[in-house]
């Protein structure tokens, strides 16, 4: 039996019962209750509940509702949830949108803590704004490959470097600290410290070309400073934990 096997069986196991003894589990798997042990913390990092009480009535006990979202899911997996429902939650008249609010409550109520501390520290940095006007169009299609740099550039917290036009089709070479991401559908836009001019600014994503990530890092400047690019724009929130 393969690890993930092993920890797939072990997540069956305790859902079954809630009255388990590590020796029983060992004997159960066939390996040494050691082996359980460093499992269950394995799980435990994974993002899933997981208690033990020793003494009558005791035994390890796994929270049902840790594995609804976060047994099969990273942080920026459930991030991505978590926007998904929240930009279709700020834009009613899509299909389906009514459906949001509770699809996030589920999500927020199965995050365990250590989980939801993490994910609220990434949502603090991306943030919903009002629709584009109709008078703003996107100038051209936004490159795949800007979505999956910024993705690690943001989690990261690593410097993206990129060329970008700006509304006159003048080009220029950046460097920026990707803090944030802005939407206002149907556009999305980089927040961003630029680190040529010392400023914060908004990239539209549509007119980034040539993105690559660097391997320097940033350290997170105070969100207040650039909250100002996008005033009317709020945080997504993640949980309530």
């Amino acid at each position: 039996m393969s690890l993930v096997e092993r920890h797939d069986e072990l997540i069956r196991l305790l859902r079954l019962r809630a009255d388990w003894r590590i020796e029983d589990l060992a004997e159960e798997l066939g390996v040494s209750a050691r082996t359980i042990l460093r499992d269950l913390d394995r799980l435990r990092d994974r993002g899933f509940e997981i208690s033990s009480m020793s003494g009558p009535g005791g035994g390890v006990h796994l929270e049902p509702t840790s594995v609804l979202v976060t047994s099969q899911l990273g942080g920026e997996e459930v991030v991505a949830l978590i926007l998904s429902a929240a930009v279709a939650q700020a834009f009613p008249w899509m299909p389906f949108a009514s459906g949001a609010r509770s699809a996030l409550a589920k999500i927020e109520a199965s995050l365990p803590h250590q989980q939801s501390l993490k994910v609220q520290a990434l949502m603090m940095r991306i943030m919903i704004g009002n629709p584009s006007p109709a008078t703003v169009r996107q100038q051209s299609t936004v490159s795949p490959l800007l979505a999956r740099l910024f993705e690690v550039a943001f989690s990261e917290e690593r410097l993206l470097a990129f060329e970008y036009r700006d509304r006159d089709g003048a080009a220029s070479r950046r460097i920026v600290e990707p803090h944030g991401l802005l939407v206002r559908a149907p556009l999305w836009y980089v927040i961003a410290w630029d680190t040529a001019i010392g400023e914060p600014r908004l990239f539209r994503a549509d007119r980034v070309r040539s993105p690559h990530v660097l391997a320097q890092s940033f350290v997170p400047r105070p969100h207040e400073l650039l909250r100002g690019l996008c005033p009317d724009a709020r945080p997504v929130r993640a949980t309530s934990h």
